[in-house]
Formats: structure tokens, C-alpha cells, sequence
């Protein structure tokens, strides 16, 4: 959605290795902010986008009007759902959020066709999202992701982190070090539950307003028995200052 990063880039470099043309699409879509959410103040940085694009390698940069993706208007625009792995996590505190990521991706394969799509994993669940509408459309589209880039203080890259003042973002670094903490304790067979609240609690205490952290299926967000050690991965949101952070770490 535009203001990108060293991580928006790192997916272009990917695609340029891999790809004989790589395109960018960025859209600041209003179908996936809620009603209370940051779209009108959402960072537009449109000319330092294009010029990091084309350093990273990208050919040709997509940004088009809202009337071009919703030509008869967002009330009457065709939406997509993905049940299953949508719902819950960032779904249950951002309801309608994964429609309007599922609604306008759909739309941005049609338009632009590619045979190969980049996404970053610091997003987790719209990976796999993304992944779901895919299989289940038949989109002839390979998915493909890229590792989270972060600061040197393990904050992970984010458009969002323009909200965050110079100490806000050392104090955003603690979100990381508790999913860290939370996969060892998994990895030690700490039970689930209480690696949670523990992790909540922790984040909550560093001033931190909690939206969740959990443990789930990799696969499939799905809750993991106990004992489960392998295959899973541990994300969190919360807000910090006038930002809503997400991360994730794999186990």
C-alpha cells in the first residue's frame, strides 16, 4: 500500500532474480480499513516509492485509481470471503480486514496477471489468506514468500513504523524478543496457554495494548495440541502509541 521499505524491496530483488518482468502494484485500498482505522492518514509516499522501486529492479509500477479497481463502487463491488483462515487473530479485531485483502488481490490477479506473486511473511495469516483464495479459485499463480526484514533492533519493517516516534520504535523492538521467548518456552514444552498469557502479560507491562498472542498450526492457524513442537508459529498484535504492530516467529 505504498511508503515501502526495505523489506517491499527485498521482495522486488526476489522477483527480479527469479522473474523476466517484475511488476509492483500499490494501492491504499479502503475496502480493508475498518471504519475507526487509519486509511484517510495512511503514509503516501508515491514519487520515494517509485524511485526505491526502480533501484530494487521493478519494471513497471501499478497504481491505480479506486475507480479503476471498483468501477461501480465500493458499496456495489463484488467481495470475496475466505472462511477458515481468516477468522480469527487479526480477523476477530479487525472484522471485514481479509475481505478486502482477498477482494482487491483477486482483483490485482486478474488485471495484471502474473505468474508468480511475492508476499512477506511478516504478515502471516494474509499469506495464508492469499494462499487459500488461490487453491481453492484455481488461480494458475505460484505464491511466493519473503522473510521479514527488521531493524537492527529486531522491529520488524513496517509501513505503519512512520507512526512510531524514535522512542517508541526502541520500545516497539520488545514485541519480537517476547515471540522469541514465546517459541523457546514452546520448544521447552511449556504448555500453550500459559506461554500466552505469560507473553501477554509481558508486552502489556512494556506499555503495549494487547490485541493477542498465540501459538497455531503454521498451515493453517489452526490450535496445536500440547506437546506440539514442530510446525508451528507464534504472532502477536498490539498497539503502540498511534500504531497497530503485528510479527510472527516460526517454531
Amino acid at each position: 500500500m505504498g511508503n515501502l521499505h526495505r523489506g517491499h524491496f527485498s521482495l522486488i530483488e526476489s522477483a527480479a532474480a527469479q522473474a523476466d518482468s517484475v511488476i509492483a502494484s500499490i494501492f491504499v485500498n479502503p475496502t480493508q480499513f475498518g471504519p475507526n482505522e487509519d486509511f484517510a492518514n495512511y503514509p503516501r509516499t508515491l514519487e520515494q516509492d517509485q524511485n526505491g522501486l526502480a533501484r530494487a529492479g521493478c519494471g513497471v509500477l501499478f497504481a491505480p485509481a479506486v475507480s479503476t479497481m471498483y468501477p461501480l463502487g465500493i458499496e456495489r463491488t463484488v467481495s470475496m470471503n475466505v472462511p477458515g483462515v481468516s477468522e480469527g487473530l487479526c480477523g476477530a479485531f479487525r472484522p471485514g480486514h481479509f475481505a478486502g485483502v482477498a477482494t482487491v488481490v483477486a482483483r490485482l490477479f486478474n488485471m495484471v496477471e502474473p505468474d508468480i506473486a511475492w508476499f512477506g511473511r511478516k504478515d502471516f495469516q494474509q499469506v495464508l489468506v492469499i494462499r487459500r483464495m488461490v487453491e481453492d479459485l484455481s488461480f494458475p499463480i505460484e505464491i511466493a514468500v519473503g522473510d521479514t526484514v527488521r531493524e537492527e533492533n529486531g522491529l520488524a519493517m513496517s509501513s505503519r513504523n512512520a507512526y512510531l516516534s524514535s522512542a517508541e520504535r526502541e520500545q516497539a523492538a520488545e514485541i519480537h524478543r517476547t515471540l522469541v521467548a514465546v517459541a523457546d518456552s514452546i520448544r521447552a514444552g511449556r504448555r500453550i496457554g500459559l506461554v500466552e498469557s505469560a507473553a501477554v502479560d509481558r508486552l502489556s507491562g512494556a506499555g503495549f495494548r494487547v490485541d493477542y498472542v498465540a501459538v497455531r498450526r503454521a498451515e493453517d492457524l489452526g490450535i496445536p495440541e500440547q506437546g506440539t513442537e514442530d510446525g508451528l508459529v507464534a504472532l502477536a498484535a498490539a498497539r503502540l502509541g498511534k500504531a497497530r504492530l503485528i510479527d510472527n516467529v516460526l517454531i
